[in-house]
């Protein structure tokens, strides 16, 4: 075993005079874009397991006070093969210091001018890894010691240097497959604005490469009403509508974004829906998709909207039982009135590489 590189940056960027007093917890569009997801919605505790004692009071998440606590976010990142951005701020109160730890960090204790006020933390991990070095997966996790609390916001991330699988202008990184609609098969073209327009269907068009840990992102727009396609993954190659499915459908019961129809955008498809639909048609959104082991994660406008852990036993089909190995990451034509535009599609690979292209 033997690590090649690994960096950490741990620096304090700005303290609670010095900070913007914008609403926390909330990112703007270029922050989007850019590929930043929230990992604290600033209204629950979604995405994290608690043991001891939290709240959210104010937009922070509240950890500890008369009993130790321990909060650890529920998907367990892998900093084999990539790069990331890690920032949160925290201020807290007590006798003893709060811990954090993530991805080779081992218990980083909280300075101690966090008790005057909110601090941000930038963490940044760059890294190489020999072959022989095993995939490490873990969560991040806050240690507070009973008599103290800690206050927490603006728990950000973004993975770095992602790698574009749509280059804007031509289909060559991807191959088409028929649906069993041989009159009006899927429609798949490039735009004059350089987006990847998809019409028609049923059909899908899929990645020459292949992965199986990896961040997926993608910029979407649907042009209808409630319109049905997904983003599939860990498929076969070649065969339609194959592996795991994330949904794009942006539909909700009455005025409650909070009931989705049909498992609602960024809901896994016929396993967990989303616990609320983010997007809405005719405007653009970004969809986050971390597929780490048998745990999937989705966000939609950087909130996750949908944590699934694949307990089933393993099978070759998604559909039918856990798939942990590599396939393309494929986009659907649902059916004829399918209608919708993607941009910006990338991938960022943990602990996997990309099938080579055939020759």
């Amino acid at each position: 075993m033997r690590l090649v590189a690994y960096t950490l940056f741990l620096a304090t960027l700005a303290s609670a005079q010095d900070a913007d007093t914008t609403q926390p917890n909330q990112l703007t569009r270029a922050e989007i874009t850019e590929g930043w997801i929230l990992l604290f919605d600033g209204e629950t505790t979604f995405g994290w397991k608690v043991k001891g004692k939290a709240r959210v009071e104010d937009g922070d998440l509240v950890l500890g006070g008369k009993v130790a606590t321990k909060a650890q976010s529920n998907l367990e990142f892998s900093w084999m093969s990539q790069s990331y951005t890690l920032e949160a701020e925290m201020m807290w109160s007590g006798d003893k210091p709060p811990k954090l730890s993530m991805f080779g960090l081992r218990g980083s204790t909280l300075r101690d001018d966090a008790k005057q006020g909110y601090v941000q933390e930038t963490a940044r991990a760059e890294c190489e890894v020999a072959p022989d070095f095993g995939p490490a997966r873990e969560p991040i996790v806050f240690e507070v010691p009973a008599g103290t609390e800690l206050r927490v916001r603006n728990v950000r991330f973004c993975p770095l240097n992602m790698e574009s699988i749509f280059n804007g202008s031509d289909l060559s990184e991807w191959r088409v497959i028929d649906g069993s609609n041989k009159k009006r098969p899927g429609r798949f073209e490039v735009t004059d604005e350089g987006e990847l327009s998809i019409t028609n269907g049923p059909g899908d068009i899929q990645t020459v490469g292949e992965w199986d840990d990896f961040v997926f992102q993608a910029e979407i727009f649907v042009n209808g009403d409630h319109l049905n396609s997904g983003v599939f993954f860990r498929g076969t190659a070649g065969n339609y509508w194959s592996g795991y499915e994330s949904q794009i459908r942006n539909q909700w019961k009455g005025d409650d974004r909070n009931k989705p129809v049909d498992f609602g955008t960024g809901g896994i498809y016929g396993r967990k829906p989303a616990r609320r639909v983010m997007s809405s048609d005719r405007e653009w959104f970004t969809k986050t998709v971390i597929a780490c082991g048998n745990h999937i994660a989705v966000w939609i406008d950087g909130i996750q909207v949908s944590d699934f852990r694949d307990k089933r036993p393993a099978n070759q089909n998604a559909r039918s039982g856990k798939r942990l190995g590599k396939g393309p990451i494929s986009l659907q034509a649902h059916d004829p009135k399918t209608d919708l535009r993607f941009r910006e599609l990338r991938v960022g690979t943990w602990g996997a590489k990309p099938r080579p292209k055939p020759k």
